[in-house]
């Protein structure tokens, strides 16, 4: 089973710290939501626990093998990061977007093998894309190039999806069927670790929650038994209530935490 485990993890960028001794053990079926308001390091940790930011302090460990001594080519084979605010510069069909992801993958030399259709084909019909696959992705709104970015990360059969605000820019439609599918994914075997901001989707689908509070992390474990109003309160400076439990859980916001 995949297991990623971060010990100690600083990050601290000019002279302000970003992360502070952050350690987590996740495991293969899990769906992590990372939990945090704006600023608490949420996309920081993100990208180190993706081998993409290398950390001040402590370190990841991918099946107990130090992340930073596996070759990029292996780790992008077995790991698929999806970053916030994606954008497209190049006029390219989204079909090819998508193969993209394939990269590691592909023989050095030729065009794409046949052999990937199959692969490509499912993960833009996954992301409700396959109509739009020979649409040139400048021409996408936001929300439909969210949803081919998703393809493109899923395209490979990652063992591990690393994903910043998928959700962000979705219409409800679309939001529900992608968080649905990130804990299909982890129902799977696959480890998905998600930075999310409704509350409520995630006190739905995920199978555990991160919370950051100024780079620090406060909480972490179960769902259900982790986020509590209190929680919310202590992360996001609100007050909110919580009813309901799995499929039917609601996160209310009802008021504004007074200040002194």
């Amino acid at each position: 089973m995949t297991r990623l485990v971060a010990g100690g993890l600083s990050v601290v960028r000019g002279g302000r710290r970003i992360l502070a001794d952050v350690s987590l053990a996740l495991e293969g079926g899990s769906f992590v939501a990372l939990l945090g308001a704006n600023g608490a390091g949420k996309s920081t940790l993100l990208a180190v626990l993706a081998g993409l930011l290398t950390p001040n302090g402590g370190g990841v460990m991918l099946d107990d093998r130090p992340l930073a001594s596996i070759p990029r080519r292996d780790l992008a084979k077995r790991r698929a990061f999806l970053p916030q605010d994606a954008r497209a510069e190049w006029p390219i069909s989204v079909e090819r977007l998508v193969a993209l992801g394939l990269t590691p993958q592909l023989p050095a030399f030729g065009g794409l093998p046949a052999a990937f259709d199959a692969q490509i084909n499912a993960a833009l019909e996954a992301c409700d894309m396959l109509g739009r696959r020979g649409q040139a992705v400048t021409t996408l709104s936001g929300g439909e190039l969210g949803r081919a970015m998703l393809a493109r990360a899923l395209v490979g059969d990652p063992d591990i999806l690393i994903a910043d605000e998928p959700l962000a820019g979705l219409d409800p439609r679309h939001a529900l069927e992608g968080v649905v599918r990130l804990r299909a994914l982890a129902d799977a075997g696959k480890l998905v670790i998600a930075s999310i901001h409704d509350l409520t989707l995630a006190a739905r689908h995920a199978s555990h929650v991160a919370v950051l509070l100024d780079g620090a992390l406060i909480a972490f474990g179960p769902t259900a038994t982790t986020l509590t109003s209190a929680l919310v309160r202590d992360a996001f400076d609100v007050d909110a209530c919580l009813t309901g439990s799995g499929r039917d859980a609601l996160v209310d916001f009802v008021a504004a935490v007074a200040r002194v």
